[in-house]
């Protein structure tokens, strides 16, 4: 059924619209209703519906502009593994992880660490401290491993999208 947002077991099923407009505002947020409307043949109307729907269902997790961290002064990015010697340590640890505004990105991994985070600082200076002042005094944190990032080939914040068949 086109036009409408169908559920199957309690969950949004997207339809191909419902792909093409999240493809859209993924690769630029500020694309308008209207321009929207334009690409995927519907009303503006139907496609705002749509987007508060999206929006909803969680399948949209919020609207941000990406910044150059280097043009704001953050010279440094960098990727921490941290690891934690017993797992009672955990919520404490995510709890001041969330607190840090360095830590972009924090994720729980598989491996020999524990956690994984993306940092960014103003110099080699702003990471000794993040890490000797900050990282390795939470409770916890037995060790850091890190690697500095000397140039970025890709990032992207697109998630490849798969139309259900």
């Amino acid at each position: 059924m086109w036009g409408k947002v169908l559920y199957q077991n309690g969950e949004m099923k997207l339809d191909p619209i419902d792909y093409r407009i999240l493809d859209l505002l993924q690769r630029d947020a500020r694309t308008t209703q209207v321009q929207i409307a334009s690409e995927v043949g519907l009303s503006q109307p139907s496609v705002a519906d749509r987007i508060r729907k999206l929006d909803a269902s969680g399948a949209i997790q919020g609207y941000v502009a990406r910044l150059n961290p280097r043009a704001l002064g953050n010279d440094i990015r960098a990727f921490i593994g941290v690891r934690i010697a017993h797992p009672r340590h955990h919520d404490v640890f995510t709890k001041k992880i969330q607190q840090i505004p360095e830590v972009l990105e924090c994720h729980r991994v598989a491996g020999l660490d524990s956690y994984l985070l993306k940092v960014v600082a103003r110099d080699t200076g702003a990471l000794d401290e993040l890490l000797s002042n900050t990282l390795r005094r939470l409770a916890g944190v037995t060790r850091t491993t890190t690697t500095i990032v000397l140039a970025t080939v890709k990032e992207t914040t697109a998630v490849p999208l798969q139309e259900a068949s």
